[in-house]
């Protein structure tokens, strides 16, 4: 028994050598953020390159940047816009999905894959039907406009994933709470919706990593500095002549780090909600 197991972490072992070597490609830029805004201004730009911070740690960047500029206002839209955007898409996705998988249309999966199609076209294309459909409803530099974007652009993957999340969902489930006495609305409430939880929270995740890190919308739509998001206070940090990259990279970890929070206490979901969706939709 020990020799098999054995055997089998021998197999195991380039794979997870693999793994780790791409997982830590990855972690690279977040490190070197983390890095960057703890050096002292002077150990920024040494040669040869320094890594680690040798005069001490300088915590001064994380709490300077609450008190320099508005970045506290900016982290505040931006959980304003991206969670209302994401429950708006997450909610209208639900009630797409569950037509396109408990009803027959004629030609929905046709209809589906179009929905899907339109997730294809590059962001730069959409800003200015966007922007002039915006400025017809006089919602121009507000953040309903934002809302209203990023819930668009969201909706077409989030539909295509839960769709194929409700088929993988017995319909016997619910014919069954219906023979019991509840309604259709109330079976799909109270039986599918409960089973479903593991694609709604791949869509939450989609959805809000999507609004919380939108910056093109954001820097056409929005011109008051007061009712800017975390992606363009970033970009105020630049400035023409000199850039402060301690109060720069402490902002892009706080940034960060909304991010890995959600992604940690729901990634178990999301590769559930991903798998079902590429097999069933």
């Amino acid at each position: 028994m020990a020799a098999t197991s054995l055997r089998r972490r021998t197999r195991q072992l380039p794979a997870m050598l693999a793994a780790f070597f791409v997982c830590f490609v990855f972690a690279i830029p977040f490190l070197w953020m983390i890095l960057t805004s703890l050096k002292l201004p002077s150990e920024l730009f040494t040669s040869p390159v320094q890594v680690f911070p040798r005069s001490g740690v300088y915590w001064e960047a994380y709490t300077r940047i609450w008190t320099a500029g508005q970045f506290g206002r900016y982290f505040w839209n931006s959980t304003l816009v991206a969670s209302i955007a994401t429950g708006a898409s997450v909610a209208l996705s639900v009630f797409a999905a569950i037509g396109f998988a408990r009803y027959k249309l004629r030609g929905g999966n046709y209809l589906l894959l179009g929905v899907l199609l339109s997730q294809l076209f590059p962001l730069v294309l959409l800003v200015p039907p966007f922007y002039a459909v915006m400025r017809e409803l006089r919602i121009l530099d507000t953040h309903l406009a934002l809302v209203i974007a990023y819930t668009s652009f969201s909706l077409p993957f989030s539909i295509w994933m839960l769709t194929g999340y409700f088929r993988s969902i017995p319909a016997e489930l619910e014919e069954s709470a219906m023979i019991d006495g509840a309604t259709r609305l109330g079976a799909q409430l109270r039986v599918i919706l409960p089973l479903a939880g593991p694609g709604i929270a791949a869509t939450v995740i989609y959805s809000f990593i999507l609004a919380w890190n939108e910056f093109l919308f954001a820097t056409t739509f929005i011109s008051s500095p007061e009712l800017r998001t975390l992606p363009i206070g970033l970009q105020s940090f630049i400035g023409q002549y000199s850039t402060d990259w301690n109060l720069l990279m402490a902002g892009a970890v706080v940034t960060t780090v909304p991010v890995i929070v959600l992604f940690v206490f729901l990634q178990r979901y999301l590769v559930a909600g991903l798998t079902a969706g590429a097999v069933k939709g």
